[in-house]
């Protein structure tokens, strides 16, 4: 079992910055790819940036050229760089890690998600 803790969210007026953290721990074999993704109220929950092995990297089109997300294998961390920050990011944002077990199935894990609220 994989268990994440998040961190780093918090208010920020418009055009600020935050830095989310997430630490992933317990029984890891090997992870594939981290993540974040996000809902606001009345939203469903969305991909916000994705990282896999090798540093591939994908976003939403929302975020491209404003948020960077980043990863530290020796850690089992993935960040995600927020900066222009506008009301409409405003959200829970939640980690993902997917997971490569033992048996080689594919497993995904979930943070208890950090509020991220961006002031006009």
């Amino acid at each position: 079992q994989v268990q994440l803790v998040e961190s780093g969210g918090g208010l920020v007026q418009a055009g600020g910055s935050l830095r989310l953290s997430c630490v992933a721990s317990g029984r890891i074999f090997k992870i594939n790819a981290m993540g974040w993704y996000r809902q606001a109220p009345g939203s469903q929950r969305e991909l916000v940036a994705k990282i896999r092995s090798g540093e591939y990297t994908n976003y939403a089109d929302s975020v491209k050229g404003r948020f960077t997300i980043s990863r530290d294998n020796a850690k089992n961390t993935v960040y995600l760089q927020m900066n222009s920050l506008k009301p409409e990011d405003t959200a829970v944002y939640y980690c993902n890690v997917e997971e490569r077990g033992s048996d080689y199935g594919l497993y995904n894990f979930w943070g208890q998600g950090t509020q991220v609220t961006v002031s006009s």
